[in-house]
Formats: structure tokens, sequence, C-alpha cells
């Protein structure tokens, strides 16, 4: 399945999930745990307590689909404590699949606002 990277949104349950829910169970737990619709075309990813798996449902206008990963060495999340319910963009998701955890985002480049002083078009 491919997406339009801009306009997929990721929802990340922030508590640890028994894994071995299938379609059914994720399915409950998105729409209880994280008040949203799974039909919606969403990414929603559910992490095990130890985070050494992580399974994602979505919906592809056909049927529920879920994508599961185990890491042989090392963790998705380091401390459950400081992890919260929350929503994230798609490269947010990628880096967490390959086994890195951001913990703040931060934009390199604020938005130049018109009128300010670093405007080009002023010059």
């Amino acid at each position: 399945m491919f997406f339009a990277e801009q306009q997929v949104r990721v929802f990340l349950y922030g508590a640890p999930v028994d894994l071995r829910r299938s379609f059914d169970g994720l399915y409950a737990l998105t729409r209880q745990g994280l008040q949203q619709d799974p039909l919606s075309g969403h990414l929603f990813a559910f992490i095990n307590r130890r985070g050494t798996q992580i399974k994602v449902l979505y919906f592809d206008r056909s049927g529920l689909c879920v994508w599961a990963k185990r890491l042989e060495a090392g963790r998705f999340v380091s401390d459950w404590a400081a992890m919260g319910t929350r929503e994230m963009d798609w490269t947010g998701l990628k880096l967490l699949l390959e086994g890195i955890e951001v913990k703040r985002v931060r934009k390199r480049y604020a938005r130049v606002r018109k009128g300010s002083v670093m405007d080009m078009r002023s010059v």
C-alpha cells in the first residue's frame, strides 16, 4: 500500500498492548482507547509491554490490514512513563519502525512572516 506522505495521520497508542490481539481487538482499542474511527484510513500503532513488537492497523478501502514488526535487538520504547498517546506524522512512524525513538519534534526552519526583518521581498 502506498500513501501520500503529507496526508497520512498516524496515532500512537501510549500504553502497552497485548499484541496477541488481531484485527477485532485492535479495532476495538482504536475505537475505545484512541477515540478514533478505524475506517478513516489513518494508521494506528500499538506497542507491546516490552517494547520489542509493534502492530499498525489501517483500513485500505477493501478491508482492515495489520502490519507487524518485531525487533531482534533493542526496543521501540525505552520508557513507558514518558510515553503518551499522540499523533505523529509519517516520518515519525518510519523512524519508530527503524527503532529510533523521537523524543522531541523540532523544526529546523521557522516560517518567515510578512513584514519581518528577514523578509526578502522587502529588500
